[in-house]
Order: C-alpha cells, then structure tokens, then sequence
C-alpha cells in the first residue's frame, strides 16, 4: 500500500513493464520529432506554423469557411482562451478574421479569409511531401491501417471519458 503526502491511501501504481515502458517511449520520441519537423518545413517553406496550418486546414474544410471558435478550440484540443491568442497572431497576418456569431451575439466565427486560403494552398504540396516522407512512406499499409485503429480508439475513449466528466 502506498500513502500519499495527506496521509490518504493511494492505490500502487502499475508500473509499465519493459515492452511497455519502450512502446510509450518510442512513441513520445517520434511523436515529437515528427511534429517539430512537420513544424520546422512549414515554417521554413511556408512561414506557417504546424498550429496555423492546422487551424487553416480546419477552416477551410467547414461550411462557409467558418467555425464558432469554441468548435475550432474542441477540434485542436487546446483552450478557448490559447485559441483567441493563436487567431489574434492570425488576424494580423490577415489568414483569418473574427466576427460575432449572429445567432447568440455571444459567441465568435473565425473566418477564412482569401489570403489564408492563398497561403493554405501554397502550403499544402510541401506539407503533404513532408508528411509523407517522415511518416507514411515509413510504414507498410497494414501498419497505417493499425496507426489509424490505435488513435481513433484513444480519441474515442478520451473524448468519453471526458464528457462524463463535465456531465
């Protein structure tokens, strides 16, 4: 039995075991490296960040090139409050604009402009090359197939688990 600092009793922690413990690794090191190198071509080829891209991308596969910032904040996963920081940067760069959503009056619509689809479209050719070359190119269709059954099951189990926990 282990004690936490209150004194309270807490359960003994499952210990990864070695293949375990060298799955989770491998799979931090890539993920990061992946993203800082998807991240560093963008930026490179693009003076796009991987977030903008993503956020570009995003928008502009939504009706009317727009979405209610709340929504753009839940498909990123990040804060509403992260988010209007990220789309203010935006803004200046004229990729996006903000305006108020006209059903509630209290909510946001962030807006692709034409400048953020020209830079979207420009963008996308070395982005997919650089996807392609750091990570699908790398793994047989069977294991894309596993990647792609392995994530889906984490984001349904977390997106689960978390809205039990604001019910």
């Amino acid at each position: 039995m282990a004690y936490e600092p209150s004194g309270r009793t807490a359960p003994v922690p499952q210990w990864l075991d070695p293949s375990e413990q060298q799955a989770w690794r491998s799979y931090l090191d890539g993920h990061q490296r992946l993203m800082a190198e998807l991240n560093r071509q963008l930026q490179h080829d693009s003076a796009l960040t991987l977030t903008e891209y993503r956020i570009l991308v995003l928008l502009s596969e939504a009706p009317g090139v727009a979405l209610r910032m709340s929504d753009l904040a839940a498909a990123l996963v990040c804060s509403r409050s992260r988010l209007t920081h990220q789309i203010r940067r935006m803004e200046q760069s004229r990729l996006v604009r903000r305006t108020a959503c006209e059903d509630d009056g209290r909510g946001v619509i962030a807006h692709l402009t034409q400048d953020g689809l020209r830079r979207l479209r420009a963008a996308a050719p070395g982005h997919v090359a650089a996807v392609r070359r750091t990570f699908l190119d790398l793994l047989s269709t069977g294991q894309l197939e596993t990647v792609g059954t392995v994530f889906d099951r984490v984001s349904t189990e977390l997106n689960r688990h978390s809205e039990l926990e604001t019910n």
